[in-house]
């Protein structure tokens, strides 16, 4: 089963807002970011009617742990569950949505998002006129993804070994620019590293990992059921239409005097008592 990584952030001018709201910021990221999945999706030909079902999870650095950078990673399933038709229909394996409908509804979801909590008077005018960025990847059958997903659940921002000195001003360490293999060390104060590293710091018992669509614990879809449609639409399980069995014949009881059929006339119990009788077959003797 192939998938796509959807990848939903927000323009740098407002990366100071969110850090200044966290827990109103991520949720509108989130929010908006999986009404965009949802709705630009039940619209494209292959998922009209379908019910997709995805996950995201928050990260908010990048290769450099001293630069704030909020984004929502999405993990969708190239398909979805159809309930009228009562199938699973497929996407093709590049294609999911159309990436510019994408970016402009995202962007119109998170402007009302911020009126609705009194905040979009506190952005530039300039970041509406711009281009938001919405990444979509094709990432095959999704085992890559959640490997590099799953360690950044539970890891902050930078470890240990990635620190390569400290002194009484400054700390030194190591991190992969962007588009880049080759690592490169830098250097800044201490108060900046401080500063840096706790800002990914996230607010108290926010969730960090939300689940959407049939994916949801509140979805009327049973995780089940949609194994069951995806192996009959991947050509998995099979159904075997098979004839009203015939019952066995069962083996006659013969004589071993004359060979006659025996048939039973009368049934006791040990101490007798008939538990069954039915009169002896008709014989003509005469």
């Amino acid at each position: 089963m192939h998938h796509f990584l959807v990848t939903f952030t927000v323009p740098e001018e407002l990366r100071s807002l969110l850090r200044s709201n966290q827990r109103e910021g991520y949720a509108a990221i989130f929010a908006c970011g999986s009404e965009t999945i949802r709705d630009v999706g039940s619209a494209t030909r292959s998922l009209k009617g379908c019910e997709l079902g995805f996950f995201g999870v928050l990260h908010t650095w990048g290769r450099d742990p001293t630069v704030y950078h909020p984004h929502v990673h999405f993990v969708v399933p190239g398909g979805g569950v159809n309930k009228k038709l009562d199938r699973w229909q497929q996407t093709a394996e590049n294609f999911l949505f159309d990436h510019g409908t994408a970016c402009r509804v995202y962007k119109a979801k998170f402007a009302d998002h911020l009126r609705e909590l009194g905040l979009y008077d506190q952005v530039d005018a300039s970041v509406w006129k711009k281009k938001w960025i919405v990444d979509i990847r094709a990432v095959g059958d999704g085992r890559s993804v959640l490997k590099y997903l799953a360690p950044y659940v539970h890891r902050v921002a930078i470890s240990d070994n990635r620190i390569v000195s400290v002194d009484e001003k400054t700390v030194t360490f190591r991190y992969t620019p962007s588009k880049s293999r080759q690592s490169k060390t830098r250097s800044v104060s201490g108060h900046q590293f401080v500063g840096g590293f706790a800002q990914h710091v996230l607010p108290s018992r926010l969730q960090k990992i939300r689940y959407y669509g049939w994916m949801s614990p509140n979805s009327g879809i049973s995780p089940e059921e949609v194994r069951w449609l995806l192996a009959i639409a991947l050509g998995w399980a099979f159904t075997l239409m098979l004839a009203s069995p015939v019952p066995p014949r069962r083996k006659k009881s013969l004589c071993k005097e004359c060979g006659g059929e025996l048939r039973a006339v009368l049934v006791t119990d040990s101490l007798g008592h008939a538990l069954y009788s039915r009169p002896p077959p008709y014989r003509d003797t005469g």
